[in-house]
């Protein structure tokens, strides 16, 4: 199974945390680390490294951030990139994060990432163009 690490600034990843509990129950290999504002980037580091250590199963390690180019981001690349089967995702939501978590058992780490940044960005949603979208096709089905 691959391991998942989930970080970002303050309170993101404990607040995913329990989010993510409450639609995908709790999961193991899974660690959360939050970059608060007592700590320097090498602690969030040295974290980020524990964390991921701890989820690594040799089936791959994938972080999810908060912001790109954010120091949550940056140290997890730092991380991903001296181990051998590691991916980070930044710009994480919780949908992307329970997805995550629920599909990631006997998929490639590959196959993993795609499948959540599809998610993420299907998930998106303005409700005026939705709605938009449903009455035309109301009009339509209604003919003319």
């Amino acid at each position: 199974m691959i391991g998942l690490v989930i970080t970002g600034h303050l309170n993101f990843a404990t607040g995913y945390q329990s989010a993510v509990n409450a639609i995908a129950g709790e999961n193991p290999q899974v660690e959360y680390v939050d970059f608060l504002e007592s700590m320097s980037t090498d602690e969030l580091e040295q974290k980020l490294r524990e964390a991921a250590d701890k989820v690594d199963s040799g089936e791959g390690v994938l972080f999810l951030t908060d912001i790109p180019g954010g120091s949550p981001f940056q140290r997890s690349a730092k991380v991903a990139a001296d181990m051998t089967n590691a991916d980070v995702i930044s710009g994480t939501n919780l949908v992307m994060a329970a997805e995550a978590c629920l599909e990631r058992d006997g998929m490639e780490l590959g196959e993993l990432v795609q499948q959540v940044m599809e998610t993420g960005v299907e998930n998106i949603k303005s409700f005026q163009q939705e709605l938009r979208a449903v009455k035309s096709t109301d009009a339509m089905d209604d003919g003319i």
